[in-house]
């Protein structure tokens, strides 16, 4: 502060910040500093277009106070990128562009700000070459709690403020970048990025309703204050390392907590969250069951929660046995960001993967599976169809023939008559083979596990 003239500017806005807006697509914030001159004078306030130097705003006049400090508080339509400048208007009576110096702040916009919570795959384990460039208006809020240009890797641990997500080997790519810059382009508004998520991460850490620290939840809204205090939803995969028997069985009702104290939190009650469900990993045979578990209590979930979506994986490519590559996060990201357009109402998307509704008897060894959101046709690429896992009380039934009778069903012939209840899963294991998708948008069905045959 030694030799200062004019005005700074000490709290309220950073260089790269991304303000997210309200409903009425403004956002409102404050700003405080300190003044160097006599009790007589004003700080004068303006927002400009970063690109063009054009005025987006005329200047806006404050007070001071007496204590040489001066604060304001400014209202700004969403948009961006914007230069904010501050000048400060003597005694002496400059009213032009030769008055006193003041602070600026620089590369900041108004727009929609989403956190990135969960595990290795939301942290960014994807190896490999990709492009996937950097892009202004697409900003994050890095670990070092500064703001900047997005760019991978997002959970660079460089300078962090907050050891608790620190990664012990340093992330490679994820879904994010190709999210914001999608949601950016479709919006015509900038796009901001809280990282929190962390490699190898439970979800009870995340969860303070259950047992333990929950010490990333409590450092996912430490994140979100400092960042600006308002966001527009959470983007969250996990899940790989609660894949147990046990642990799997209990995620629904454990995420269900979760989530309910995120929005408790946030003041938010209908917080839109984006899920994943659970790519595929390989190598691991016996762990099939937790894994059929898990993904049928994430798409239980987002079934139940109007204000959850979400998004399938698994014909994604991995780049080592359970991470998603560079190529596969770059089409999740875009999954992703539609199905945001569509949650969050800002454009109707038709990003819902099928999801099945009901299966029926049409004989004694005969069934047939009923999907929504299914816009074309559903098939599949594999001639073998082994994609289901038929069982009743005695154990497996063979499948002796499989066909797409029309556009949004599939009907299965039983190699027997089944005795008692009839459960169909579809995806099954750690690695399942191929599955049916909605041909002309490629998008598959999502997994499920034990489904009733009514």
């Amino acid at each position: 502060m030694d030799n200062q003239i004019g005005s700074t500017i000490e709290n309220g806005l950073s260089n790269w910040q991304i303000l997210q807006k309200s409903k009425d697509g403004y956002a409102k914030f404050h700003l405080n500093g300190r003044y160097f001159g006599d009790e007589n004078c004003q700080i004068d306030i303006r927002v400009l277009n970063e690109a063009t130097g054009t005025h987006r705003n005329p200047w806006n006049s404050f007070e001071v106070n007496t204590d040489e400090t001066w604060e304001a508080e400014l209202y700004v339509k969403s948009g961006g990128l914007y230069r904010l400048e501050t000048r400060l208007l003597t005694a002496s009576g400059e009213t032009n562009e030769w008055s006193k110096r003041g602070d600026m702040r620089h590369f900041w916009g108004v727009g929609d700000v989403w956190v990135i919570a969960g595990q290795s795959n939301s942290a960014g384990y994807g190896r490999g070459s990709y492009q996937d460039p950097a892009e202004l208006g697409v900003h994050l809020f890095k670990n070092n709690e500064q703001w900047a240009l997005a760019t991978h890797p997002m959970n660079d641990s460089t300078n962090t403020k907050h050891p608790v997500n620190r990664e012990t080997s340093n992330p490679g790519h994820s879904p994010y970048l190709q999210f914001g810059r999608i949601l950016q382009h479709a919006l015509n508004h900038p796009i901001g990025l809280v990282q929190t998520a962390l490699g190898g991460s439970s979800l009870n850490r995340w969860n303070p309703k259950e047992e333990g620290a929950s010490d990333l939840y409590e450092n996912m809204l430490r994140c979100i204050k400092l960042s600006g205090g308002s966001i527009k939803g959470i983007l969250w995969y996990q899940g790989e390392s609660d894949v147990g028997t046990e642990t799997a069985s209990s995620y629904a009702t454990r995420f269900t907590d979760a989530v309910a104290s995120w929005r408790n939190a946030l003041n938010n009650p209908e917080l839109p969250i984006i899920t994943v469900q659970l790519n595929r990993v390989l190598g691991r045979p016996e762990a099939g069951l937790g894994w059929s578990i898990m993904r049928e209590a994430q798409r239980k979930v987002a079934k139940e929660d109007k204000k959850i979506a979400i998004v399938p994986t698994l014909d994604l490519p991995l780049s080592d046995s359970i991470h998603t590559s560079p190529s596969g996060n770059m089409l999740l990201g875009e999954r992703l960001a539609h199905a945001a357009l569509d949650l969050t109402n800002e454009k109707e998307e038709e990003y819902s993967a099928p999801n099945v509704e009901k299966i029926t008897y049409i004989s004694k060894q005969r069934i047939e599976i009923y999907f929504s959101h299914v816009h074309s046709y559903l098939n599949c690429i594999d001639p073998q169809l082994d994609m289901f896992l038929i069982e009743d009380e005695i154990g497996q039934i063979p499948t002796t023939n499989i066909h797409f009778p029309n556009n949004a069903s599939i009907q299965i012939a039983l190699s027997r008559q089944p005795k008692g209840n009839l459960k169909v899963s579809c995806g099954w294991g750690s690695s399942p083979s191929p599955l049916a998708v909605d041909m002309e948008r490629r998008m598959p069905i999502l997994s499920f596990h034990s489904v009733l045959v009514q």
